[in-house]
């Protein structure tokens, strides 16, 4: 009967989803920091390496490197497989492409590649310094899957792939994003780190600019951005480029540039959406016109349209602008890291140090070995005519190399190669080249010997190597960096055209706004067009002119001052009869709006209240020039007492008291002395009982 293991069920999961969890993390979803590859893009990279798919040959199918890969090294499904190697041949998901792609593989459009059948592929010329140094035992080797067949555990390379690539990945409870970069600038950053390895991120900054996507854009240069260089954590605003051109006598917005990992096609069918949906309105045209040139996304405006406002549009309701967080973790044995600039380029250098020490010593003993074997040589041609008679006097090759052995103090393997060696190795040209030879590996010797016992030697192996890297595949930038990023994101106020506008304010306290052109000049005599639909009872209180973005100050009956942007004023034709004020500003029971005035006629004027009961209050206007959310109080009023009206004034003005019962008073406005808001005002006439200002 089989033992049964009693385990409580809970312990049971959690132990077992950690282990998967860490499967998937370091086995599949996050790339290692060394070589910056996930496991799937480092074994599609040894397969081709395996079967010879380099550069300089002729490429192969897809499909038979797929199978290639997940029969020896990857047990995943080869639909997966084949997603991995199209990315890396995709010169818009990768700054430097590993893999050279031949066919139909996938385009910006988000259109799928061909079937492996079709494409073909090879290494690119970059790759192979990814794999350099791979036969010399340079990284540590485990077995594969199936016990069958060795793979690198991590590759060798000598450009820093993980931050000039990228990554991006989704593993169980942790994410990855890290921004690719230029490799000019990452080289210059690798080599000011090994000048000085105390060096900051901050001081990095000096030689990494920002982020490099491979579809250009702009990013804005922020604390956020600069958060995910210092602390490994922060984020990037992209926005893809534009330019302006005419059109049929028309302005039109082109895109030529879009932000990173944006699906083209998907951006534009959003706009046309947008259009249709009348949340974009003022574009006429759109037609996507890319082609082998590159991106050229036309956008035609209207020929009322501001083309900053409808620019402002589209980056505010469509792809032309993108955040994308910014997670710089990494794996590194079976450990997370979450990395800073200074700690990526830091564990690169180290991995280099590691690779450079470890190709030394195969290095080394190559040259150890083969020294050992010239040594020999030449011991033999110094006395060839006995090492022949020696070696036809024996019985066979045992005991051929046994007599030299002894006859001449050298070893089995010095003894081997002279019987090995071909006749035509006696010559003096060829004595010589041993002798060269010999030379030549002494100083190899002398040289790896040096590198290993000097690890500044191998600092200064990696900076030769970086420098000429970089002047070999570097290239300039095609990210541009803004340092005037905006202090807050688009808001409703950037989306408005300041266009001129009318506010109409009723009696029953109604207001809308109107467009000041559905109105046109009339000649005298004209009858003039109704402006505003009139409940019964109601009058037009106040009409001004102002424009859209204007604040505009409304007085309530209870002495209160709102502010209000002009553009939240519902708009309405000439047949609308508004809204109630109430829904736009916090008014109390019984409160009523007094009047509105444009607060962008301020400037040296006055504001003249007067109440029903003839208090009046001369008060500076600039007083009210900086808006508040809930208002303040204009006036203290009583509560018997309300505002009767309030009127702008240039402090030269005569004013005009009007009461109920018909009684009138004219006086300079300058008769009054200005006030402070918290001034109840003067009595500005003297009424009879039941009388009051009107």
């Amino acid at each position: 009967m089989e033992e049964i293991i009693q385990s409580d069920v809970e312990n049971e999961m959690q132990t077992s989803y950690i282990s998967y969890a860490m499967s998937v993390i370091v086995g599949r979803a996050l790339p290692d920091a060394r070589d910056g590859l996930k496991p799937a893009q480092r074994r599609i990279l040894f397969s081709m390496y395996k079967l010879n798919n380099t550069h300089d040959q002729p490429t192969k199918k897809s499909a038979k490197i797929i199978g290639h890969v997940i029969g020896t090294y990857h047990p995943h499904g080869d639909a997966a497989a084949y997603e991995v190697l199209v990315r890396m041949a995709q010169p818009f998901s990768m700054n430097y492409t590993l893999v050279e792609g031949q066919g139909n593989m996938g385009s910006i459009d988000g259109d799928p590649p061909a079937a492996q059948r079709y494409t073909e592929v090879r290494l690119s010329k970059i790759a192979e310094e990814v794999i350099a140094d791979l036969e010399k035992q340079s990284v540590p080797f485990v077995p594969n899957f199936d016990n069958t067949e060795e793979e690198p555990l991590l590759l060798p390379t000598r450009i820093p792939n993980l931050l000039i690539n990228g990554a991006s990945g989704i593993a169980v409870g942790v994410a990855t994003n890290i921004l690719p970069h230029n490799l000019s600038e990452i080289s210059e950053a690798v080599i000011a780190y090994i000048k000085n390895r105390d060096i900051t991120p901050q001081e990095l900054l000096q030689y990494v600019q920002g982020p490099d996507f491979p579809t250009g854009g702009t990013v804005f240069y922020n604390n956020a951005l600069v958060s995910s260089y210092i602390t490994g954590r922060g984020s990037v605003t992209i926005r893809g480029k534009i330019k302006f051109e005419k059109i049929k006598n028309k302005n039109a917005i082109i895109i030529t540039e879009i932000p990173y990992t944006v699906n083209k096609a998907t951006m534009v069918e959003n706009i046309a959406t947008l259009v249709r949906d009348k949340t974009i309105q003022g574009i006429s045209g759109l037609r996507d016109e890319s082609g082998k040139e590159g991106i050229r996304v036309v956008v035609e405006l209207k020929q009322d349209a501001d083309t900053d406002v409808m620019l402002n549009m589209l980056y505010k309701h469509t792809q032309l602008e993108i955040s994308l967080p910014v997670m710089n973790i990494a794996v590194i044995g079976n450990n997370l890291v979450t990395l800073n600039l200074r700690q990526f380029i830091k564990i690169f250098v180290d991995h280099r140090i590691d690779v450079i020490r470890k190709r030394s010593e195969f290095d080394l003993k190559i040259a150890t070995d083969r020294l050992h074997i010239v040594e020999g040589l030449l011991v033999a041609v110094m006395d060839i005519e006995n090492v022949i008679t020696t070696i036809k006097a024996s019985k066979d090759v045992r005991e051929a190399r046994e007599t030299l052995t002894k006859n001449y103090q050298i070893s089995e393997k010095q003894a081997s190669a002279i019987l090995d060696m071909k006749l035509s190795r006696l010559t003096s040209l060829e004595i010589g080249s041993l002798e060269k030879e010999k030379v030549e590996l002494t100083g190899t010797i002398t040289d790896l010997s040096g590198i290993l016992a000097d690890e500044s030697k191998i600092y200064g192996i990696i900076s030769e190597e970086t420098a000429r890297i970089e002047g070999k595949y570097g290239r300039e930038r095609r990210t541009t960096i803004d340092h005037n990023a905006p202090e807050k994101d688009l808001d409703r106020e950037d989306l408005i055209i300041d266009a001129e506008t009318s506010v109409i304010l009723t009696s029953n306290n109604y207001i809308k706004r109107i467009p000041t052109n559905v109105y046109r000049s009339q000649d005298r005599g004209g009858k003039g067009v109704i402006a505003i639909q009139l409940k019964e009872g109601d009058f037009v209180k106040e009409i001004i002119s102002c424009r859209l973005k204007d604040y505009l100050l409304i007085i309530s009956s209870k002495g209160r001052a709102y502010w209000l942007k002009a553009y939240l004023v519902p708009e309405e034709g000439r047949y609308g009869g508004g809204k109630a004020t109430v829904n736009l500003i916090k008014l109390s029971e019984g409160e009523k709006v007094a009047n509105i005035i444009n607060t962008k006629e301020f400037s040296s004027s006055f504001l003249v209240f007067i109440t029903s009961k003839g208090k009046i209050k001369r008060i500076r206007a600039e007083k009210f020039s900086r808006p508040r959310a809930n208002g303040i109080k204009a006036i203290p009023i009583n509560e018997s007492d309300e505002l009767a009206d309030v009127c702008l004034c240039d402090g030269k003005s005569e004013l005009f008291i009007v009461t109920k019962m018909g009684k009138a008073l004219r006086f300079k406005e300058s008769d009054i002395r200005p006030m402070s808001r918290i001034a109840h005002g003067v009595r500005g006439i003297r009424l009879n009982p039941n009388d009051k200002v009107i």
